[in-house]
């Protein structure tokens, strides 16, 4: 599934948003996730190959909000249950399983 262009802009939006609202580093994402900097950049700019990646980042993003006591900006396009795509690894998601590699 594609994302349109406003779609993606928005997606970038709210990653940013709510990336901002968890008080974290990028070096803390890194490390939580095990991810490097260069593929925690092409998440957040959806640059990332993989479907999958930046719904990790969305569940990751929201938990962290919410555990810094703030109210998480909502996803617009990356919105309900990951489970419900045919086209997604949901047992990657559910796991955390970021794809190798930085792309």
């Amino acid at each position: 599934m594609s994302l349109t262009p406003e779609q993606k802009a928005a997606t970038q939006r709210e990653l940013a948003e709510n990336f901002a609202k968890t008080g974290l580093t990028q070096a803390q994402v890194c490390a939580d996730l095990r991810i490097s900097a260069a593929k925690f950049d092409h998440i957040m700019t959806l640059t990332q190959t993989s479907l999958e990646d930046p719904w990790i980042m969305r569940n990751y993003l929201l938990e962290k909000v919410a555990a810094a006591g703030q109210t998480p900006v909502p996803f617009t396009a990356l919105s309900g249950d990951w489970h419900r795509h045919w086209f997604l690894n949901s047992a990657a998601i559910d796991a955390r399983q970021m794809s190798a590699g930085d792309r």
